[in-house]
């Protein structure tokens, strides 16, 4: 199996739009965050998970393979910082996709969530048909396709080092290098602050 990894700069999802406001005569720019889909897919331990299982919280998205040898292990790595860091944070979520359907299967991905001590219902490592989790990747939680990876005879399925913050309101919030630990970080700060002002509605 050949995976790709290209560099990565990390940045908030913030595209916009205008509006007129008719008071004051001027245009005024919102902040319209991309809002991700539902899905129905399996976790490691062979339950289905949906969107409502994630209600009222926050999580963190990723995109990966068990039998990627090296970035993942980083990346995943990194994920058990976040997971250690917000242990007693129930709104916490973290939601790891398998891009190699043929490879891991439930068992496979029980055997992983245990090498990385994933807390059941914390951090879900979640497996179900390939074009369902390449339409995740590109079109809901916005992987770019040049970041793409052959995986036997399936091309196209994205493999990304990216890490995605989803808000309670299924926005995407920020996008970050899992593969770095300064911008993990990051992530980390800015899901503390999005957890306060939750605290101050």
């Amino acid at each position: 199996m050949q995976l790709r990894y290209q560099p990565f700069r990390a940045a908030h999802f913030l595209p916009s739009s205008c509006r007129f406001d008719a008071g004051g005569g001027k245009w005024q720019r919102d902040t319209v965050f991309h809002r991700v889909g539902n899905f129905r897919l399996q976790n490691q331990s062979g339950q289905l998970v949906t969107a409502k299982n994630l209600e009222g919280s926050v999580y963190v998205s990723s995109f990966f393979s068990a039998t990627c040898t090296k970035e993942c292990l980083k990346l995943n790595s990194q994920l058990q910082r976040v997971q250690e860091k917000f242990r007693k944070e129930p709104r916490l979520k973290l939601i790891s996709f398998s891009v190699d359907p043929q490879h891991d299967s439930v068992p496979v991905l029980a055997g992983y969530a245990e090498q990385y001590g994933a807390i059941a219902g914390k951090w879900y490592f979640l497996t179900g048909a390939a074009d369902s989790v390449q339409r995740l990747a590109v079109q809901d939680y916005k992987i770019a396709q040049t970041e793409s990876a052959t995986i036997g005879s399936a091309v196209g399925l994205v493999h990304s080092q990216r890490l995605v913050l989803v808000d309670r309101d299924k926005q995407i919030r920020g996008i970050y290098d899992g593969l770095d630990p300064k911008d993990v970080d990051r992530l980390m700060t800015e899901i503390r602050i999005l957890l306060y002002t939750y605290d101050h509605d």
